[in-house]
This record gives structure tokens, sequence and C-alpha cells, in this order.
């Protein structure tokens, strides 16, 4: 049995046990999932007298017998790492989904399973409402997605679930020693433990997204609404780590350079609002105190974990280099 044909199996398995009588008319191909582990599809549904959408969104994990990491990185913590990074993402649509209102919308998952290390997620698609998909965003645009992360930070303030990774981000000291071992000797590789300890010892913690690239953003039309997707790598940590690479993925240097603090107001401000009403006990000045001071640190943590990862990526920016000499400083007025 070719994978396609697994893939449609599986899919229309899954359908059947949520609406009975469903019929599938159509596969589309969205895009295939990094290093080749499964593909997500649309699924388009024939009418009928059935309570179900027209369209679906079908996630299927499908692990190759060997890894084609992109950049060679074919270890097995690295298979371990994406085997796992799919579990999380089932566990967060399955216990955590509903939690996302319009503030911080997220696919509805309708079904899930898992054998062995195959999984599929039937989701909501999200075309009909957020059909836009961008790669570099107006400073409006981006401030909506920091209005998203605000949100869904302040929802999930706190929360700490053995079955989400110990640390959100897939990029932590914990899980990349091999990308540390690779890095050449220097401040950067000299400080990676003392930027990971700051980070996980800040007091205020929430649910990150943990890999809160734009590409990870769908657009309403009118852009005033975004949907976040792809939770492989949620779990607890500071909310600067989700603004810091956020940033990184889509707005050039020059303007990071130049508007960080606005972009920083807009994000806090929108925290500040959702924490009133969600978490009133919770001394959001002191929150606010805490994370902007650690905005260098996780900008120089991802950083530090690129410089071992790929020492040429683009995002490996004069703004980045600024923000890890930042966070130097902080780390050695805390030593």
């Amino acid at each position: 049995m070719s994978i396609a044909t697994e893939l449609q199996t599986r899919v229309e398995s899954l359908t059947t046990s949520v609406w009975p009588k469903a019929v599938i008319a159509s596969y589309e191909s969205v895009q295939g999932l990094w290093s080749d582990y499964g593909a997500i599809v649309r699924v388009q549904l024939k009418p009928s007298a059935a309570n179900h959408p027209s369209s679906l969104v079908a996630k299927v994990v499908a692990p190759p017998a060997a890894d084609q990491h992109p950049r060679g990185w074919n270890t097995d913590i690295s298979r371990q790492r994406k085997l796992r990074s799919y579990q999380v993402e089932r566990h967060f649509y399955e216990q955590y989904a509903a939690r996302c209102a319009d503030h911080c919308a997220v696919p509805t998952c309708f079904a899930s399973e898992r054998d062995a290390d195959a999984i599929t997620l039937l989701l909501q698609d999200l075309d009909a409402s957020h059909p836009q998909r961008k790669s570099q965003l107006s400073l409006a645009s981006a401030k909506v997605c920091l209005q998203w992360l605000a949100g869904f930070h302040a929802t999930f303030l706190g929360v700490v679930d053995e079955q989400l990774w110990s640390q959100g981000t897939y990029w932590h000291l914990a899980t990349r020693q091999e990308e540390l071992a690779a890095m050449p000797d220097g401040p950067l590789k000299q400080s990676a433990h003392a930027f990971d300890e700051a980070l996980r010892a800040c007091r205020y913690k929430t649910l990150l997204h943990g890999d809160a690239k734009v590409a990870n953003f769908c657009f309403s039309n009118n852009g005033n609404a975004v949907a976040g997707v792809d939770f492989q790598y949620a779990g607890p940590g500071c909310g600067m780590r989700d603004v810091a690479y956020f940033l990184g993925s889509c707005i050039d240097e020059a303007q990071l350079s130049r508007l960080e603090q606005e972009f920083l107001d807009a994000y806090f401000r929108a925290l500040r609002s959702h924490l009133a009403k969600e978490h009133p006990n919770v001394d959001a000045e002191a929150l606010e105190q805490e994370w902007r001071t650690l905005y260098a640190v996780a900008g120089a943590d991802f950083h530090r974990f690129l410089s071992g990862w790929s020492p040429g990526h683009w995002k490996l920016t004069s703004y980045s280099h600024a923000l890890v000499t930042r966070a130097l400083h902080i780390a050695d007025n805390h030593s």
C-alpha cells in the first residue's frame, strides 16, 4: 500500500467515524511535513443531509523508515524529537484548543487517532475564514499576530502539562545539545547555559506556541484577524520566546531595530488587557517587567540555536547579533 493510499484510507476512516454518512469527493495536497513525515491535505466532502463541513484539513503523520533531514541532522535524537512533537500537537488539540476563543483562534479538531507513530488529525479548514498566508508583514499585520500571542499567553498562563513539552519551543538548550557542540567556541557558546537558565528561571510562565513563525498564522481577508496552527512544540516558558521568534520570522532587521519597542508595547498592551479579564490577581506590572528584560535573552537564545544548527541562516542578522550583545550584558550583570 503506497503512502498516498494509506493516507486516504486513514482520513476516510476517521472522517466517517465522526460523520458516518460523509462521502469524500476529493483530496488536495496542501504541503508535505518536515523531513517527509507525512502530509497536510484538504478534503472536500460531497454535499449531504449530514451535518458536516464542506471541507476539512487532515494532518497525517506517516514517519519514513529513515530520516532525510534537509540540513543533515539525521540522528535518533532528531527523529525522537519529531515523533514526540506530533504526540504533543495531538494532545494540545484534544485538551486545549477548545479554550482558544476569537482572540487566539485555532482550528477546531474534529477527531484524532494514533496508531504507533502514525497520527491523524482532522481539523477545521481555515480557508473560509482565514484564507490569507503571508511571509512578510506590515506593522499593522505584525501587531495583529502579537495580539494573538498576547491572547494565547494570557489564556494559558501557568499551564503545566506532562504530556506537552517540559519547555516550549523546538530550540531550547536541553533538546539541542548536538547543535551546541557544533558551535564555535566564543562568548555565545559560553553563555548558552546562562541564557537558558535565565529563561527557565522566570517567575511568570505561560504555554508557548513554540513555533510562532509567520507561516503558522492564517489571516482573514481584511487582515484584522488571525488564527494559529502547528502546535508541535507547545510547552511552558517565558512568552518572549514566542515574541522574539515571531518578529524575527517576518520583520526585516532595519524595521526591528527601529520599531522594537513599538512592537513590544503593542504586545504588552494586549496582554495586560487579557490578564485583567482572565487573571485579575496576577501582578501584570511585575510580569511585564520580567518579560521585557528577557526579550533580548530570548532572541539571543534562538540566535544560539541557529549558530549551531545552520550557521549561514538568513535569520542570523545584525539585529539578532545586537540582541546577543544585550543578553550577554544582562548575563554579566546577573553573574
